[in-house]
């Protein structure tokens, strides 16, 4: 068994082609097989270094680790072979129509109540009339003809598909300009690098039956491949998620501090029967399983991706997190604000209010009351009894007690109206902090 990732490195990658990625994975490892990362790089205009270097960071990231890489653009001579077997067949032809010609076929065509798909004109063209367009500068571009009747499979998903090849345009696999395209490269990898099972979204159905074709026309066994498509993923609101893709960037929920573990529980779970639980990635390979996944389209709720995330960074000891926490951050101080946080990228906020420079908001109407704070503040040094024994003080000297009590001093002392226990973080602060914080704040 070989499973495949295919990415164009032409951006960074999303949590729609994550889910792709992590499907793949997840899959192959579940059932011992082998995973592919094959880079789809045959637009050299769009294909960046950084953008390929970029893919696999956040693979690496996920913990999605590959047994092969392949580039499309180192073979490029493999397409070649196939170009010219399927034109020796006549199942490519070449083709001279501009893209305005195109437009105006399909619109008579629906004016006339008839589907837009391609008229097959040019397969009609003599070698006379070929040789005049060529003469004339016109390069031509290439279609495959697909086969009349269907395509059918069994999907590990959907279930029972089928593709009426009749009510499709002959797909285009060659550009004018010599451009191979995936329709066909994607097939002569698929066949010659071994994989078995293709998983991939649902908008691929159609183009799975086409594709099909294209493998029997080049002598191959279509039964040998084994499809999955994924229902789409949506937005909150049911919108298509490929508008927000810029914002859902796996770059920059890394960056947000969320963690590699929180995204793979979510995005292998999604529209599935099973709800997605904070899971090891080990976990995460054992439970995957496509019959549970459901054929309606799945909504990607952010939301439920970050209580996944809180879930998991809650339970973390102060090893698993280490590594992420501010130089001279301890046990004590990760103890006590992880309760708190829900990205890792909060942590140097409280790092901040327990050892840096706070600005606090102005209590001047509380001036008298700070004052009396600052006197019954225990001497150094702060301890985990220390908080009781202030406010047990301060509550005889004020009169006050509850919210009027605690509220001003949480404001005081980190600028926040919630957050990790003050009894918990008054020793981190220290002394000379907390009563420059209580002065600040009365004279603000």
């Amino acid at each position: 068994m070989k499973l495949r990732f295919a990415p164009s490195p032409t951006g960074y990658l999303h949590v729609g082609n994550a889910r792709l990625a992590i499907a793949n994975a997840l899959y192959a490892r579940n059932h011992g097989g082998k995973f592919l990362l094959r880079i789809d790089d045959t637009d050299v205009e769009r294909s960046k270094p950084e953008y390929e270097q970029g893919i696999k960071t956040d693979l690496e990231w996920l913990g999605l680790n590959w047994d092969e890489t392949a580039h499309q653009s180192e073979r490029l001579d493999r397409y070649a072979l196939a170009i010219e077997a399927l034109k020796a067949s006549g199942r490519l032809y070449p083709c001279f129509e501009s893209e305005l010609e195109l437009a105006a076929k399909r619109e008579a065509r629906l004016k006339a109540r008839k589907p837009p798909i391609y008229d097959r004109a040019m397969l009609r063209l003599t070698p006379e009339q070929r040789e005049r367009a060529e003469a004339n500068g016109k390069t031509p571009y290439w279609r495959f003809r697909l086969s009349d009747g269907h395509k059918s499979w069994r999907d590990l998903v959907m279930g029972d598909l089928s593709v009426k090849l009749t009510a499709i345009s002959d797909p285009v696999l060659v550009r004018a300009d010599g451009t191979v395209l995936y329709t066909l490269a994607s097939v002569v990898d698929d066949m010659e690098l071994g994989v078995t099972h293709i998983i991939r979204g649902e908008d691929h159905i159609t183009n799975t039956g086409v594709q099909l074709d294209i493998i029997e026309a080049l002598g191959g066994r279509p039964n040998r491949f084994t499809f999955a498509h994924l229902p789409l993923l949506l937005d909150e609101g049911g919108g298509k998620l490929s508008k927000r893709f810029d914002s859902l960037s796996l770059r920059a929920l890394r960056h947000d501090g969320m963690e590699p573990q929180a995204i793979v529980s979510y995005l292998s779970k999604i529209g599935s029967s099973d709800d997605p639980v904070p899971m090891t990635l080990a976990q995460s390979i054992a439970s995957f399983d496509l019959s549970h996944v459901s054929k309606s389209a799945a909504r990607f709720d952010m939301q439920h991706l970050l209580g996944l995330n809180r879930r998991l960074l809650h339970g973390m000891s102060f090893e698993q997190v280490q590594d992420r926490l501010p130089e001279g951050a301890d046990e004590a101080f990760w103890n006590a604000i992880r309760g708190n946080v829900d990205l890792t990228g909060e942590i140097a906020f409280w790092w901040d209010v327990v050892r840096g420079e706070i600005s606090p908001p102005s209590l001047r109407d509380e001036a008298g009351f700070l004052e009396q704070a600052e006197q019954t503040l225990p001497p150094e040094p702060l301890n985990a009894d220390s908080w009781k024994l202030w406010t047990s003080a301060l509550k005889e000297v004020s009169g006050r007690k509850g919210k009027a009590l605690f509220h001003p001093l949480r404001l005081a002392l980190t600028g926040e109206e919630a957050g990790p226990e003050l009894h918990a973080l008054l020793p981190l602060m220290g002394h000379e902090r907390v009563i420059r914080r209580l002065k600040e704040a009365a004279l603000s």
